[in-house]
């Protein structure tokens, strides 16, 4: 029977793909300066998957189940890194946008580290949601 306690679990691996792609991307367009459709490319991933993390967020708020004890400790961790997560995404991509109009070398490379923070805020909350589901044996 379908609920709507799967919408998380369909759409929480999106944002995990999207986002650690897109950063691989604009990781490659260090080493090849010329290629501008993978800085194009790293910024379509970043505002797709800022949608889908907020997409994310929203259903694992909204139509997952409360938790106690250690799953619970472990479920508010993985809320917490989405949270941020979601927070970096946005700014990442508010600073990429500010940069389609006007070159900034200084703003250009926190854009960069932020988005690497994203990358890694979002693998994070990726363990932890695995976590749940593996060990705590959170349906799906």
């Amino acid at each position: 029977m379908f609920t709507t306690a799967h919408f998380h679990p369909m759409l929480v691996h999106f944002p995990i793909a999207l986002v650690v792609f897109g950063f691989i991307a604009d990781c490659a367009t260090l080493y090849f300066k010329k290629e501008a459709c993978l800085s194009k490319l790293g910024f379509y991933l970043l505002l797709a998957g800022t949608l889908m993390a907020a997409l994310a967020l929203t259903t694992g708020a909204f139509f997952t189940e409360e938790m106690s004890g250690a799953a619970g400790a472990i479920k508010d961790t993985h809320e917490d890194f989405a949270w941020i997560t979601l927070g970096l995404l946005i700014l990442t991509s508010i600073l990429r946008i500010i940069l389609q109009k006007k070159e900034n070398t200084r703003l250009k490379w926190t854009s960069f580290t932020l988005y690497g923070l994203a990358a890694v805020s979002v693998s994070i909350t990726g363990y932890y949601g695995g976590t749940l589901v593996y060990n705590y044996m959170m349906p799906l």
